[in-house]
């Protein structure tokens, strides 16, 4: 018995290809017949996912060379020249507190948080009435006190004429009692009168220097309550700006009591830290310069005012270019008050910044610490 078999057999299981889009197809179960090449579905994600990676790589890039591009604009130090010393820190002002001098309630208030104010300006006025009739008061006791003197004046003159005439009496007396026209006894009355007379001279006069000092007691009284009154309109002290207001209108504060809190303007720093090397260099009155991070391309012209006495560990706050730099020195750098006078308005306190000294007395500042400051 034989059997005859074709010479050649179709082969009947699936491709790869078509496996691969039946298990792709949703909602439909890919059954895989017996003996086919299965390829998972993730392989044919592969070649897209290097297509994405090569723009996230360019992008990666980008920002890296902005970020070192903004830093090294920021932070200038590797191009600083021998002889410069920098430092960072934060501006800072002298804090000024306008208060009250005496308790009373607060009336009016004429400025407010961050406006800026000049030397002598009123900033706020208390309530002075009480004063105010007080001083009404006084004014009418230095009239009192004048009319008082002007009668002890009259009195004087009334008591000087009484002298003269005791002592003519007593002359025309003498003159008869030689000749026995009068008596001793006549004498004797108009010499007593006359020593009533001078007695009441000295009281006359007596009785002017104290009217005088009533007077001039009234008059002071009168220009103390006047300074009082006076003290009761508030005004800055110096040139500056309005940090922060700590009452308001009608409160009632006491002797001393806090209504603004201002910045001095006319004296901005900035305190940075230099190593012992640097610091011992640096001298009063050196030239510097301070650039702000808001405004990195406009150099303040400043002084070193301060040089500490001992050096002290370096803050938190200070960056060093080494850690073995633990002991810095303070140096205060204050900015020029002209150019304050100028830019008021740009220079704030707490702005953070770069300081930097000039450690030779013959170095050029490079281009970018050119002074030119902001408009």
């Amino acid at each position: 018995m034989s059997t005859d078999q074709p010479d050649s057999q179709t082969d009947s299981r699936p491709s790869v290809s078509q496996v691969t889009a039946l298990a792709t197809v949703p909602n439909v179960p890919a059954v895989v017949p017996t003996g086919a090449v299965v390829v998972p579905p993730e392989a044919a994600i592969v070649p897209k996912r290097r297509r994405l990676l090569k723009p996230a790589l360019l992008l990666l890039l980008l920002f890296a060379g902005l970020a070192g591009g903004g830093y090294w604009w920021l932070h200038p130090r590797a191009s600083l020249p021998p002889g410069i010393a920098s430092g960072n820190g934060r501006l800072d002002a002298d804090e000024i507190d306008i208060a009250t001098k005496f308790a009373g309630r607060i009336a009016t208030l004429s400025v407010d948080e961050g406006d800026l104010t000049t030397a002598g300006q009123v900033v706020a006025k208390m309530d002075t009435r009480d004063l105010e009739a007080s001083l009404q008061q006084s004014q009418a006791l230095i009239a009192q006190a004048s009319q008082t003197l002007l009668a002890a004046k009259a009195t004087l003159e009334q008591q000087k004429s009484q002298v003269v005439f005791a002592g003519q009496e007593i002359a025309r007396t003498l003159a008869l009692v030689d000749k026995g026209f009068a008596t001793r006894e006549t004498l004797d009355q108009q010499r007593q009168t006359l020593a009533s007379a001078i007695a009441g001279q000295n009281a006359a006069t007596a009785g002017i220097a104290g009217s005088q000092a009533a007077l001039d007691a009234a008059t002071h009284a009168a220009e103390v309550y006047q300074v009082n009154i006076a003290d009761g309109s508030l005004v800055a002290p110096r040139d500056g700006r309005i940090e922060y207001r700590v009452a308001n209108v009608g409160e009632v504060l006491p002797a001393g009591g806090k209504v603004f809190t201002m910045l001095d303007t006319s004296y901005v720093y900035m305190d940075i830290y230099l190593s012992t090397l640097s610091a011992g260099r640096v001298k009063l009155g050196t030239d510097a310069r301070i650039v702000l991070d808001s405004y990195p391309a406009h150099p303040f012209p400043a002084k070193v005012v301060f040089i500490a006495a001992q050096a002290q560990f370096t803050p938190k706050t200070v960056e060093t270019k080494d850690e073995r730099d633990v002991l810095m020195f303070r140096v205060r750098v204050r900015i020029d008050p002209e150019q304050l006078k100028a830019h008021a308005a740009a220079v704030r306190s707490g702005l953070p910044g770069m300081a930097y000294v000039q450690t030779e007395p013959n170095v050029v500042w490079p281009v970018t610490l050119q002074t030119a400051a902001p408009k």
